[in-house]
């Protein structure tokens, strides 16, 4: 019987946990959707890969270089922590969140696939070429961790 009631109560601990980051990643996609839809007109980048990518390495806003540095995209450079904070980090320190996303983008217009991806809506395309470009250290998890966003948010369609 104890075995039972503790596997039906990891259960729902497991089902409150998801429904908590669903409802995180709801709420990120919502705020950041509007500014990433310019972006992706402007940069011709398709809004799934930028949110899908920001969503994931963010950890839907919650991670400590958010809250710390507003870095939504794991960014390198400089920062303000060690004299400010003590805290010893290489990611790199944005005033708001606009010239992080922004950065991304910049980031991959400097990229070899940029011209030949520019305005193409498949996000697949562009996945396998940030990856292959070297933006993330295990492509073969980082990839469809980002195609599970795109697909489950429904962030490849166009509003």
């Amino acid at each position: 019987m104890n075995r039972i009631y503790y596997k039906i109560s990891l259960l729902f601990c497991l089902l409150f946990t998801l429904a908590g980051v669903t409802a995180q990643t709801k709420e990120y996609i919502t705020k950041y959707r509007p500014l990433a839809d310019s972006l992706a007109a402007e940069y011709g980048i398709p809004v799934g890969v930028i949110l899908g990518i920001a969503v994931v390495e963010s950890s839907s806003g919650k991670a400590r270089n958010v809250k710390l540095l507003n870095n939504h995209f794991g960014m390198v450079g400089k920062n303000h922590l060690m004299k400010t904070k003590k805290i010893k980090t290489r990611y790199k320190y944005y005033p708001n969140a606009t010239a992080s996303f922004v950065s991304f983008c910049n980031l991959m217009t400097r990229k070899k696939f940029y011209k030949k991806l520019k305005g193409n809506i498949n996000y697949k395309l562009w996945l396998t070429a940030i990856s292959k470009s070297g933006y993330s250290e295990l492509p073969s998890v980082w990839i469809p961790r980002i195609t599970s966003i795109i697909k489950n948010y429904k962030l490849s369609a166009n509003r």
